[in-house]
């Protein structure tokens, strides 16, 4: 298994937002672990709201005794949820915080995948497919027809989006499973780089014969930015199966 992870600033932004973890090596009872999550709020509140609730869902996944990957990732996930709102609640200054967040770990042949917010998770192989569904006004805009999925891009209130942790006591998260193939890519970023580089150029840059994942990764930041950088930019780049032998 291979991996590229990264935050960039972006060109508009002074704070960024946007906090990875990425661990190829077990973390409590998954094998690997992969996190992106994009803050929300005040100047420091957004970072806050990131960074801990990612350090937080780490902490507990660490020290969660049951095997069952879905389990496991919820019960963290809403561990998260409820230290960002008790530190909203006690300190004025992160009032309103909170964060997306999408997780994924690896086991076998599959990928267990959670989600809330629109930070996204494709998988790239035999072209390019968005696992995740955004949780935003637009998106449910286009699910429910009142708009087509082109006006989407550069609608008005696409930010705006309608789950995220620190939003409710209660945090309603959902849950993917996908079967892997021996080619496949796992690409998972913030909508600072799904908003800049459509799916089409992003499968172009992953699948390009040239340079490894570390290169494949800066090339998805770099066109972001070269393309408005209007946001702050994560990205995790996974080539689950690489360095494994095929049997003959």
């Amino acid at each position: 298994m291979r991996v590229f992870s990264a935050t960039d600033v972006g060109r508009r932004r002074s704070v960024n937002q946007d906090y990875v973890f990425a661990s190829t090596a077990p973390v409590g009872n998954l094998p690997n672990l992969f996190v992106v999550a994009d803050g929300m709020g005040g100047h420091n509140a957004g970072d806050y709201a990131s960074s801990r609730g990612v350090e937080t869902l780490v902490e507990e996944i660490r020290k969660d005794a049951d095997y069952n990957p879905v389990k496991v990732i919820r019960h963290a996930i809403v561990a998260a949820n409820n230290m960002i709102l008790e530190q909203a609640s006690g300190n004025p200054e992160f009032q309103g915080m909170g964060t997306t967040m999408v997780v994924a770990t690896v086991i076998g042949q599959y990928a267990y995948i959670a989600n809330i917010g629109d930070s996204r998770l494709y998988v790239v192989g035999h072209g390019i497919r968005q696992v995740t569904r955004d949780h935003s006004l637009v998106q449910e805009m286009v699910r429910m027809g009142e708009i087509h999925p082109e006006e989407a891009r550069n609608h008005p209130k696409k930010n705006i989006i309608t789950r995220a942790l620190g939003a409710e006591r209660t945090v309603d998260v959902d849950f993917f499973d996908l079967k892997l193939d021996s080619e496949s890519y796992i690409l998972m970023c913030s909508d600072g780089l799904s908003n800049m580089v459509d799916d089409r150029r992003m499968e172009d840059i992953v699948l390009s014969g040239t340079g490894d994942l570390t290169s494949k990764g800066r090339a998805l930041i770099e066109e972001a930015n070269e393309n408005g950088g209007k946001d702050n930019i994560a990205v995790i780049l996974v080539e689950p199966f690489a360095n494994e032998v095929e049997a003959c």
